[in-house]
């Protein structure tokens, strides 16, 4: 079984951790190129909290203490890959120069980069893997995260069955009423944070569904409670919340799923070409 990463570790504790270790633990998250360097008083000072309140929060996590949880996270900075740093000096001296278009299009090069480097294979592959094997897949994303759940919906429901989606504004209970511990739960959520999500969340957790988070970052509110969180933003400093990101994470999931269910995925596919073709549904 594979070690847990600091921000796992975190993210599993965060919900019984203190108001002020869960600060402390943020920083961390945030600051891990800082945290490698510092004292346990360092990273309190930083965090806004006291020495003391750092050491207990390498208790909770598990650590015989502050300077065993500091080497994980030396660790874990250490395994990364981090090459934001020079694109970002690079993006600010040049901005002021550069037309509208091709700021945007910098930028959105940028996020993905970013997507790129922060994914975590794994649980990329534990998402494909709930998405082929259950027994149906429920989609759910509301307000501005819907444009994104809708395409992922429609994407995936030729490629298999029993796929369905919420609304915009919310779900019904009857839509998901038939979920089991075979089913797979898909939530999209990202700022502002719709509480549907919340809600939905907490339906298939009582049903014992696998739940997997699309979401901006691993502590967010819907991305504490996912089984799988994948996320899109987790080291972007800027407030821009990219449509490019969530779509290529979704593109990234659809290849995987086609890769491993190829022939049931053509054998559907076929079918529904015969289907489009009765109804007279495309221009040819």
């Amino acid at each position: 079984m594979d070690k847990k990463t600091m921000n796992q570790m975190i993210k599993e504790s965060y919900s019984s951790l203190s108001p002020g270790q869960r600060k402390a633990a943020e920083f961390i998250m945030k600051h891990a190129n800082e945290a490698v360097l510092l004292t346990a008083f360092q990273v309190g000072r930083n965090a806004g909290v006291s020495e003391t309140t750092v050491i207990r929060l390498a208790y909770a996590l598990g650590f015989s203490g502050y300077s065993q949880m500091q080497e994980q996270i030396r660790k874990d900075w250490l395994a990364g890959k981090q090459h934001a740093a020079e694109e970002n000096d690079s993006y600010i001296i040049n901005a002021a120069k550069e037309n509208l278009f091709k700021r945007v299009i910098d930028q959105e090069r940028k996020i993905l980069r970013q997507l790129l480097d922060q994914v975590d294979e794994r649980e990329l592959w534990k998402a494909i893997d709930a998405l082929i094997q259950a027994d149906r897949v429920y989609i759910g994303g509301f307000g501005s995260s819907f444009a994104a759940a809708y395409w992922f919906y429609y994407t995936l429901k030729q490629m298999r069955v029993n796929v369905y989606i919420s609304g915009p504004h919310g779900f019904l209970p009857e839509d998901v009423c038939d979920l089991t511990e075979q089913s797979a739960v898909v939530i999209f959520s990202f700022p502002r944070y719709r509480k549907e999500t919340i809600k939905l969340a907490s339906f298939a957790e009582r049903k014992g569904s696998r739940m997997i988070a699309i979401t901006d970052r691993q502590l967010s509110p819907i991305g504490q409670m996912a089984a799988v969180t994948l996320t899109t933003d987790e080291l972007m400093d800027t407030g821009h919340h990219s449509i490019a990101s969530v779509i290529s994470l979704l593109e990234v999931l659809i290849a995987g799923i086609d890769e491993q269910d190829r022939e049931r995925i053509a054998k559907r596919q076929q079918e529904l070409e015969i289907l489009y073709a009765d109804q007279e549904l495309f221009v040819e």
